[in-house]
């Protein structure tokens, strides 16, 4: 039986352009393109878990806003349950720490980078809804 693995990732806006972090050549999907974010500690709530993440991995905080989308996506590795949520950036810059590359993409061209399966159906919604006035 494959582990259920509880993940948020933040769909992170500025100035109508949203943040994309391409996942490392070593990690599970390699190169895949997906939203900031991580696992759920026990005890924590979503949104305080993608506080967190976006600490450890960006070095930068983040104001919560709307929720995007739930997904559920079964991999090789384990049964992904992805929360993601708008953000706003409230303090610092993003930086490159356990991603490869960081992009800042229209929500038109979201499309264009090969992104991880779970990803797909927040993307799908955010190309076709506007993305101002979320956080």
């Amino acid at each position: 039986m494959k582990k259920d693995i509880f993940v948020v990732g933040a769909v992170i806006v500025n100035e109508d352009k949203i943040l994309c972090a391409q996942r490392g050549v070593s990690k599970s999907l390699p190169l895949k393109w997906e939203f900031p974010g991580g696992k759920i500690e026990s005890g924590e709530t979503p949104q305080e878990a993608l506080k967190r993440e976006i600490h450890e991995e960006m070095n930068c905080q983040v104001e919560i806003g709307d929720h995007v989308e739930d997904t559920t996506y079964e991999y090789d590795f384990g049964i992904v349950h992805l929360t993601t949520y708008y953000c706003r950036l409230i303090e610092g810059t993003p930086t490159l720490t356990e991603h490869v590359a960081i992009k800042w993409l229209p929500r038109a061209e979201l499309n264009t980078l090969d992104w991880a399966p779970a990803d797909i159906p927040a993307i799908q919604k955010i190309m076709n809804h506007r993305v101002d006035s979320t956080v």
